[in-house]
């Protein structure tokens, strides 16, 4: 079990994607930073969401976007010169009992780079010894990537995330088939936008990814959604509105 208190749910980048205000505060924080990891926690999150990429000079950066905002490529720029928050000193400054949500998001030159630069094999030893002192769950829109982490990680659960619009009915059975632990899903595949005749009822799927043992993430919900994804039985969800979804779904 992934998440025992369900739903569980997830601050999307910290606080939320983008430049965010603090609930209370005159501060604003960044997606993908500390403070906003921070800020989400004092709102009454045990979990965050975080990305996670790699920079010219093989250090792990959190960011969401291949490009800066300046679009220059990161693989291109060193950590440093990307101005970027490093993994590493992320994970050395929040608190321990705080789990975390590893996005991680591979790129162009994972195809091609030798094994040993790539993402995953940069990402793996600094999960190894997180693992140790946290609880963490690993996502990604790459299976192969999740498939080399099964192999080296074995007691960390993985989840495989899947694009907006994504058909629930082939996600779910290779989330399963796959042998991983947890299925990501848009609320754009949930039928809340476009309803779709193709799909099984949310409670449906989310009951069937349940009996192939898998648990159902659902990110970007809102305030209106993430009641009927409670409803469905979602263990997760991955939320830019904190403060409302908490609202919305605990009262």
């Amino acid at each position: 079990m992934i998440f025992d208190d369900t739903p569980a749910i997830i601050g999307h980048r910290g606080l939320g994607a983008g430049d965010l205000p603090v609930p209370g505060t005159g501060d604003t924080v960044a997606e993908n930073t500390l403070p906003s990891l921070l800020a989400a926690v004092e709102a009454g999150l045990g979990w965050v969401e975080i990305d996670v990429t790699r920079t010219a000079d093989d250090e792990l950066v959190l960011r969401h976007d291949p490009t800066t905002p300046d679009g220059a490529f990161l693989i291109d720029r060193t950590a440093e010169a990307s101005g970027l928050p490093r993994l590493a000193e992320v994970f050395a400054e929040l608190p321990a009992d705080v789990a975390v949500d590893v996005d991680v998001k591979t790129i162009l030159e994972d195809a091609t780079d030798a094994p040993s630069r790539r993402t995953g094999a940069l990402l793996l030893p600094l999960l190894k010894r997180e693992a140790r002192r946290r609880p963490l769950l690993v996502t990604s829109f790459d299976p192969s990537l999740l498939v080399f982490l099964q192999e080296e990680l074995p007691d960390v659960p993985l989840g495989l995330l899947t694009w907006l619009r994504f058909p629930l009915w082939h996600g779910v059975p290779a989330a399963a088939g796959l042998g991983f632990q947890a299925i990501g899903v848009h609320t754009a595949s949930c039928g809340f936008e476009q309803p779709d005749t193709r799909l099984r009822p949310l409670e449906r799927c989310v009951d069937t990814a349940h009996k192939a043992g898998l648990e159902f993430m659902v990110w970007c919900p809102d305030t209106e959604t993430a009641p009927i994804c409670k409803a469905a039985g979602a263990d997760a969800m991955v939320v830019n509105d904190v403060p409302g979804v908490l609202a919305a779904v605990r009262g």
